[in-house]
């Protein structure tokens, strides 16, 4: 194999074709050679600009020596009787002239066979030169034509006829075949050059101009690939050796072409040149796509039916793949539409450009979008299958503005032809089908060409939508409504589009109102009319307000907040004010603003709050936020609502008083919180409570927080001294009050709150009532004392008596499991407890009601009264237990089954050790476990022993089904039933006897 002679890629170094000689020698020493020559300049030298002269294709004519002018001019049949004369009168002559010297007969017969054989000698070798003439005749006869195309098949037989010499005449057969080496070696171009797609077609005209077989003219090809590679050895340079490559490969081409399917046994090239039959496929391939490729050139954007057939006729003709076929042939038309492309972005691009610049842009995409429907058109032909494969609508895929890079240009272009199909104010249906044909062309995406359509649109639909606005149309409307659609309709705009433009412009107009920091009256009715002549929703200008006038507001709003608690002045009130009304925001958006910005600042203190180190230091941090809300967010709330303070602050305090009446009156530190007229006039007036921060934290974050207030409010002020002692300042009632204010900015409910102080109470009466009640017992005493301890708390009594029944239920389910855990309690104290309204289920675990079963189970199945309840057992007890039916059932079955077997062992053990009555109390034992389980028959290694343990059993005077039973597990029959009780205490005590003998 020899992948460098087939492959277009630089040679290597290597020159791994030396190592693989095209010619081996057992194929040289079976193959008839010829001697053929040829001048080098054939094969070497480059072809003139003109096409060579048959002269220096077959060389010169050549001469006639000897005799062989005398047998050119000689036929076939003169030359036959002039040799017969010649031999003839050779002998005569011969015959006398020997008489005439020796005068014997003898010397005349001599000199008549010398002479003859002479003659005869020179008959043959005019005959045997009749070849030789014939092939001299025939070179000059083809070198003699200016075209060799002219060759006649009949003048060359006429002239083998002439010179009575067959093809198969060596000399002939070889000058046939050097013309015929000749003749392909000038038509095939060098490596350097194309194909021109005539050389097969001269070839095969011209051997069968010449009549040589088939072999014979395969040979030659051969023959030229073997000068081809005698040049590669003898060049050294990288490029040559690439031409000869191309050369070669061209030959393998045109080769398969003339001989056609029978070229894989003429040519052996696998063979001769180690060359693999893939090697082969790709020169094929390759050639046939120079070919068709350069046939394609021809083929314009005036592309009809009978190009289309002709390319055809080519791909089959150069054996051309229909999958490359149709890969050159849209290569090509993208080519041309790439043409157009180019054109269009060297106008649009030009710094030179004209004003009709754009429009030659437009008129380069539109012979794009001609060539593109001619394309559709021909696909669509009912005839396809006969023209070239590849026709379809065009499309730059794949090709040189198949790139990121180009893309942009793309859409400029695509940009300047939606701008061009606009330009007359509306878009037509033609113009949005040719928009569709150009995105699928250039290979847009939908979301990309849907931008850029609706970029340029609202720029038409903004200056259609201006000029309606000046000149008075869109006043003069009826409906301004129906005046917008039919305007989006025109340019088939999206109307959601046009209300985001209608917005746009609604909301730079307010911007330029607002520059001076208030709307004044002027600007309110400019921006109606404008609203109303754009039909804009209510909705959206409330928005539109909130963004653009919210904006401003909220500035003003924390400069007021950042002035702090001292800054807060007349001037500070002065610009909210002005800003809350003049920006003609609504109560609502103002308050939402403001709180926005208020509730940033209580998260703030909440944090460092939280990361104070005590309950002094976090309390501390709730009072500056608590003073914070009273001195500057409910003046800053009284200024946007246009209130005075303390109006707003005796709504608040009286809100607050209402809701908090109709809770509990026993919690004191809940009613602490509620001030009275004098306390209220010493602290000032009340905070507000309409900014909170119930939306922004958890309820549990919330009441955590008002809970460490109240344990401050509580506990006091704790102050470290040296040497480790605390000194507590305890508070007056005014901290409860903060404690009110402080509820009101966690925005916690009355509930909420008053569980809070629930809660602590029920902590503290439980953290006393817990030492009281330290052994579970509740005496007169300790009533009396709880109850005490209750007033003191001032939790209600309910809770009080949830709390000491909690404590008690805990004390008694402690002492429950652990005299269930020591096997102090059976089933019959459960019971008691269960009646007694005790709670078992929650006081005893799952686990521990569990085993209390299965102990239960097994007293019954060792109590040796042989008896067995399944109601009891599979029913009561469960219910007692509240354990599940049906898993107590499986304990039950599986108890048996083990209690069962060891039941006999236990009996035989007991009557081993003349135990009787311990015998009788495990069978009893086994014939519970039976009822539970019934069981099959039971084996034992000495069946004596099984009857002893009948006899023994009998000897009780048991129930008769009892002993019935006992008999079939034992596996004792009537008869020896009947002998035992016969027998009676003798069988016991002769087994006794034998048992202890041993």
């Amino acid at each position: 194999m020899n992948p460098p002679l087939l492959t277009n890629s630089a040679p290597s170094t290597t020159r791994p074709l030396l190592s693989s000689p095209f010619l081996t020698p057992s194929s040289s020493s079976r193959r008839r050679r010829l001697k053929l020559s040829r001048p080098r300049a054939s094969l070497d030298q480059p072809p003139a600009a003109s096409p060579p002269h048959n002269s220096d294709v077959f060389g010169g004519p050549k001469e006639l020596t000897g005799i062989q002018p005398l047998v050119k001019n000689l036929s076939p049949p003169v030359r036959l009787a002039a040799s017969a004369i010649a031999v003839g009168g050779a002998v005569a002559a011969g015959y006398h002239l020997g008489f005439r010297l020796a005068g014997s007969r003898n010397a005349a017969l001599g000199g008549a066979a010398l002479l003859g054989a002479a003659g005869g000698a020179a008959a043959y070798a005019v005959r045997a030169c009749a070849p030789e003439v014939a092939a001299a005749d025939l070179h000059n006869y083809v070198a003699s034509r200016d075209d060799p195309q002219a060759v006649n098949k009949e003048a060359i037989e006429l002239i083998a006829s002439k010179y009575g010499v067959s093809k198969q005449d060596a000399a002939f057969n070889a000058e046939l075949c050097d013309l015929y080496l000749r003749f392909v070696s000038s038509v095939l171009p060098p490596g350097n050059e194309e194909l021109e797609g005539t050389e097969v077609d001269k070839i095969v005209k011209f051997k069968s101009a010449l009549g040589i077989d088939d072999p014979e003219a395969a040979a030659m090809h051969m023959e030229i690939g073997r000068r081809i590679f005698r040049q590669r050895l003898e060049t050294g340079d990288r490029e040559a050796d690439v031409e000869q490559r191309r050369a070669f490969q061209k030959l393998i081409y045109v080769s398969t072409l003339v001989f056609g399917e029978a070229s894989t046994f003429l040519l052996p090239w696998k063979r001769v040149f180690k060359v693999s039959d893939a090697q082969v496929e790709v020169a094929v391939r390759d050639n046939a796509q120079r070919l068709y490729s350069s046939q394609l050139k021809a083929v314009g954007r005036d592309l009809n039916e009978n190009q289309l057939e002709g390319l055809r006729a080519l791909q089959l003709l150069y054996r051309l793949s229909d999958e490359l076929a149709e890969d050159l042939l849209k290569e090509h038309t993208r080519k041309l539409v790439e043409e157009n492309v180019s054109a269009a972005l060297n106008v649009l691009k030009s710094r030179t450009r004209s004003a009709r610049g754009v429009a030659q842009a437009v008129e380069e995409l539109d012979k794009i979008l001609a060539f593109n429907d001619l394309l559709v058109s021909l696909k669509n032909h009912p005839n396809t299958d006969g023209m070239a494969r590849g026709i379809a609508p065009a499309s730059l895929l794949g090709g040189e503005y198949d790139n990121d890079r180009k893309m942009d240009d793309l859409k400029l272009l695509y940009r300047a032809f939606v701008a061009d199909s606009l330009s007359s104010g509306r878009l037509e249906e033609s113009k949005l089908d040719a928009l569709s044909q150009l995105r699928n062309i250039f290979g847009l995406g939908k979301r990309e060409a849907e931008a850029i359509t609706t970029d340029v649109t609202a720029k038409v639909y903004r200056k259609r939508l201006q000029k309606s606005f000046t000149g008075g149309e869109l006043e003069a409307a009826d409906s301004k409504a129906v005046f917008l659609q039919n305007l989006c309709e025109e340019l088939r705009f999206d109307p959601q589009k046009a209300s985001e433009i209608h917005e746009e412009i609604y909301r730079q107009k307010l911007q330029q109102c607002v520059a001076g920091g208030e709307l004044s009256e002027e600007d309110v009715k400019a921006l109606l009319r404008l609203r109303v002549m754009l039909c804009i929703p209510q909705q959206t200008v409330e928005a539109t307000h909130s963004s653009i006038c919210g904006s401003l507001f909220e500035k003003v709003v924390k400069d007021a907040i950042a002035s702090g608690v001292d800054g807060y002045d007349a001037e500070v009130k002065k610009s909210v004010r002005k800003a809350a009304h003049g920006l003609r925001l609504t109560r609502e958006a103002a308050m939402s603003i403001a709180s926005t910005a208020v509730r940033k600042i209580f998260i703030n203190y909440i944090k460092r709050a939280r990361a104070a180190q005590n309950r002094t230091e976090s309390a501390r941090e709730l009072k500056k936020m608590i003073a914070f809300n009273t001195l500057v967010v409910t003046e800053l709330v009284a200024d946007i609502k246009g209130e005075s303070p303390d109006t707003a602050s005796e709504e608040a305090a009286k809100e607050v008083e209402i809701e908090i009446e109709e809770e509990w009156e026993s919690l004191q530190t809940l009613r602490k919180i509620r001030p009275s007229k004098e306390l209220t006039a010493k602290l000032g007036k009340q905070g507000q409570t309409e900014i909170n921060l119930k939306s922004d934290l958890p309820e549990r974050d919330r009441t955590d927080l008002y809970k460490t207030y109240l344990l401050f409010c509580l506990t006091g002020e704790v102050t470290n001294i040296p040497f480790g002692a605390q000194i507590t300042t305890k508070k007056d009632d005014s901290e409860y009050v903060l404690l009110n204010q402080l509820g009101g900015i966690l925005g916690l409910t009355p509930k909420e709150i008053v569980e809070v102080h629930r809660g602590l109470a029920e902590q503290a009466f439980r953290q006393q009532a817990e030492v009281i009640l330290a052994d579970g017992q509740l005496t007169k005493a300790r009533v009396e004392q709880l109850n005490e301890v209750q007033k003191q708390v001032g939790l209600p009594p309910e809770y009080a008596q949830k709390v000491i029944k909690s404590i008690t239920t805990t004390k008694m389910a402690a002492a429950i499991e652990t005299a269930l855990s020591q096997g102090r309690l059976n089933i019959k104290q459960i019971r008691e407890l269960k009646e007694a309204s005790v709670d078992l289920d929650s006081m005893i675990s799952q686990s521990l009601r569990e085993n209390l079963f299965k102990k239960t189970v097994d007293e019954i199945f060792s109590s040796g009264t042989g008896e067995f309840d399944e109601e009891e057992v599979y029913k009561r007890i469960p219910a007692d237990l509240s354990i599940d039916a049906n898993k107590a059932r499986e304990v039950v079955q599986e108890l048996a089954r083990s209690r069962l077997s060891n039941s006999l062992i236990q009996a035989v053990a007991l009557l081993r050790q003349r135990n009787r009555l311990g015998v009788v109390s495990s069978l009893n034992d086994m014939l519970a476990c039976d009822k539970a389980v019934p069981a099959e028959e039971l084996s034992w290694e000495v069946p004596e022993e099984l009857a002893d343990l009948f006899a023994i059993y009998m000897k009780s005077e048991p129930a008769p089904e009892k002993l019935s039973r006992l008999q079939h597990l034992l596996g004792i029959s009537d008869s020896a039933a009947v002998a035992i009780r016969e027998m009676g205490d003798r069988v016991i005590q002769i087994g006794a006897e034998e048992e202890f003998a041993f």
